[in-house]
């Protein structure tokens, strides 16, 4: 498992070409995310409400759902696995390859498969397993980890794929994006022959029918499971819908949110192996649920953090994920909901990411682009409250005592005078003081440029 700098660290030494990636195609997705729902709804508030009022409901009753939902894909011929560790989840994918003496797997996007790490567990037992999305396949090639929950390249430009491409002998330079994708594509149409195994994860599963939902932009899910005999499916137990109609809901929602789409080019629905008329397919069906202490999360003060559907909203907006890229995060799932789920996973300390709530301005805009209304910003708070009362987890270095900064904001007389001499702050070498708190606060941060002091000017010449 890969290691990172922290996340304020990470952020100063970016390179500027990831920086300017990350910013703008951000940026870029945040803009069409609100076009995309002004224009298809009327009131899109009150639409992520009730998905999340679904969502809600679904978690808390997450064990009945469950049984109807393994009840329906058992009897549409299905076989169903749990998992309740990473390591589980990835012995019993080694078993289902083993079972059918199966040496190569081609895998659609899966979250949870970045999660158990399942490709280098397959790699250590000799196994082939070849990412199928064009940015999860980038990602792969140079032993990277993906920066985005929907765009893992986030934080790469073309040139940067095109050596990529060539280092790799896919083809000499070319930085022509219709060009990387025609190689891209020669590729791994042999990957997808040569495979026996195909792996999806699931965008949602509804428990009234047993039938799992995948989008996809490239068709590479539906090109994984279409040439194999086996079909596996890898999903956190979450990810159930009660019903069918309500993937209506859920499904305009999440393209929006993650893409600007009005919906993503390819939506399948999938619920059995196939039959006995059916001349292609798949004729294993296999699902494996992933717990990972997401039983844990249910009882406890974190659970709204299951409703999330993997939609990047909150990384798109976030002013803190903007500046440092999802790598800083340290885990795989990174922005606002990865600082608040990454801590609570089995698989990982909660100590060694409890850090993460804090990388936060807590300015609400995550809440405000949910899909399903999680209220990220008290989950964060509540973070930073467990980890301080159960973990005593030491500030940051450098970070000064605040009560000076307390008694600072109480008192507005000496809160105006702070501000009306803070420009002076621009003059003054402060990362070159030869005094220790100083000095260890901005080993790892810089101190940008002072531009406050004039809300109140503005505000005293309009307010009559």
């Amino acid at each position: 498992m890969k290691t990172y700098q922290p996340i304020d660290a990470f952020a100063r030494d970016a390179e500027p070409e990831v920086k300017a990636s990350v910013y703008s195609t951000s940026k870029a997705k945040y803009d069409k995310r609100l076009a995309s729902l002004s224009t298809g709804f009327t009131a899109p508030d009150d639409l992520r409400k009730l998905a999340g009022q679904i969502k809600q409901h679904t978690i808390e009753h997450l064990d009945q759902y469950l049984e109807q939902a393994v009840t329906n894909l058992e009897n549409n011929g299905a076989k169903v696995h749990f998992a309740s560790t990473p390591e589980d989840a990835n012995q019993t994918i080694l078993g289902i390859m083993q079972s059918i003496n199966a040496s190569r797997m081609i895998k659609s996007k899966s979250m949870v498969s970045e999660e158990i790490h399942l490709n280098a567990f397959l790699e250590k037992h000799g196994l082939e397993s070849v990412e199928s999305d064009l940015g999860e396949f980038i990602v792969q090639l140079d032993d990277d980890m993906p920066s985005h929950i929907v765009t893992p390249i986030i934080h790469k430009n073309r040139r940067q794929i095109a050596t990529t491409f060539e280092k790799h002998g896919l083809g000499d330079y070319n930085d022509d994006p219709e060009t990387i994708t025609r190689r891209a594509r020669k590729y791994l149409r042999e990957k997808y022959l040569e495979a026996e195994v195909g792996l999806t994860g699931a965008n949602f599963l509804s428990a009234e029918s047993g039938r799992v939902a995948i989008v996809t932009n490239e068709g590479n899910a539906r090109f994984s499971i279409s040439a194999n005999r086996t079909h596996i499916v890898l999903l956190g137990i979450e990810k159930l819908v009660p019903r069918d109609k309500d993937l209506a809901l859920y499904l305009n929602l999440l393209a929006r949110s993650a893409t600007g789409q009005q919906l993503t080019v390819y939506t399948q629905f999938l619920n059995a192996p196939k039959s006995a008329d059916q001349p292609d397919g798949p004729e294993q069906l296999h699902v494996v649920f992933l717990d990972n202490g997401r039983s844990e999360i249910l009882g406890g003060e974190f659970k709204s953090i299951l409703r999330c559907i993997r939609c990047g909203a909150c990384l798109n907006v976030c002013p803190v994920y903007r500046q440092s890229s999802g790598h800083a995060y340290r885990a795989v799932y990174p922005g606002p909901v990865g600082a608040v789920l990454s801590p609570l996973l089995k698989s990982n300390s909660y100590p060694d990411f409890a850090d993460l709530p804090k990388a936060s301005s807590l300015c609400g805009a995550c809440n405000e682009v949910c899909p399903v209304d999680i209220p990220l910003p008290e989950l964060l708070l509540r973070h930073r409250n467990k980890s301080k009362i159960e973990h005593q987890k030491k500030a940051a270095a450098g970070t000064p005592p605040l009560g000076a900064w307390a008694e600072l904001c109480s008192h507005p007389t000496l809160w105006k005078t702070t501000l009306a001499t803070g420009k002076a702050m621009n003059h003054l070498p402060i990362d070159k003081m030869p005094i220790p708190p100083i000095q260890a606060w901005t080993h790892s941060r810089e101190l940008p440029e002072f531009r406050g002091g004039k809300f109140r000017k503005w505000f005293k010449q309009r307010k009559s």
